[in-house]
């Protein structure tokens, strides 16, 4: 078989990419590269005015669908109206999720509860329809944002977070085992610390990337190698790699990318 150019090998024209909490952080990170790359693009989140802003500045070739990837119905419908609106979902990114930080002997189950269900039925969920559409044409790549805390904790506070992402790690690795002969590659990407408006608005605005002397920077930074958060877009490439030919042998692994932070 003819090698492929390096210019083939990540060009996404033709392709469709649905990317779930795309309105902020890594997930328009990720659908801005996407469409930088030819694909068209699906916006999915919850909020509505921001992502619908988002899919227009990205302009043509991207559109918004509010959707809570924890429920069933409005992943239907998500994969319905992509569906109808380009024919086939070539890419999913399961980006979607939350992490929000409380103690397990101070935790209510509702949240415990929420937690799971945005971040591990979601991806359940939006594998699952999708994979279905991925079958009937033919083949798809499906990539899990996880995190580092899949692998280790990162800090007290985040147990429901990590054993979600746990979950998403684990699932990845089973799905891929189901679905490789169907021509459905699945893989996971986990990043460790990303500056994103989350992790901004968690610890109450104190993560600037122009502020080098903000305490809270230099003690997560000083755990870090190579001294810095990650930015969205350094996720986004990774998954770009992921959807394209060049990772066309790959399915049921995951990509580390945290600045060295698991070395550490």
């Amino acid at each position: 078989m003819q090698q492929k150019t390096i210019q083939e090998l990540f060009n996404f024209q033709g392709k469709t990419a649905v990317i779930t909490g795309a309105a902020m952080g890594i997930g328009f990170g990720i659908a801005k590269r996407f469409v930088e790359a030819g694909a068209k693009v699906v916006l999915s989140d919850i909020n509505e005015k921001i992502g619908q802003a988002k899919a227009k500045a990205l302009g043509k070739n991207c559109v918004f669908i509010k959707a809570d990837v924890s429920l069933e119905k409005e992943v239907a419908d998500l994969v319905d109206f992509t569906l109808k609106e380009f024919g086939k979902v070539d890419i999913l990114v399961n980006n979607a999720g939350i992490f929000p930080a409380k103690p397990v002997l101070e935790m209510e189950s509702e949240l415990w509860d929420k937690i799971q269900a945005v971040n591990l039925k979601g991806v359940f969920l939006c594998s699952k329809i999708v994979g279905k559409a991925m079958v009937k044409q033919g083949g798809g790549v499906i990539i899990n944002i996880a995190s580092i805390d899949a692998l280790h904790p990162s800090q007290v506070g985040l147990a429901a977070y990590d054993a979600s992402k746990h979950g998403v790690w684990g699932f990845t690795k089973n799905f891929a085992l189901e679905v490789a002969e169907k021509n459905i590659r699945v893989n996971a990407i986990a990043p460790g610390g990303i500056l994103t408006e989350g992790v901004e608005n968690m610890t109450g605005g104190t993560l600037k990337a122009d502020d080098p002397q903000s305490e809270t920077i230099k003690q997560f930074t000083a755990k870090i190698p190579m001294k810095r958060f990650g930015r969205p877009d350094e996720i986004a490439t990774c998954c770009l790699f992921l959807a394209s030919d060049a990772a066309k042998y790959m399915t049921g692994s995951m990509i580390v990318v945290d600045g060295g932070y698991l070395l550490a």
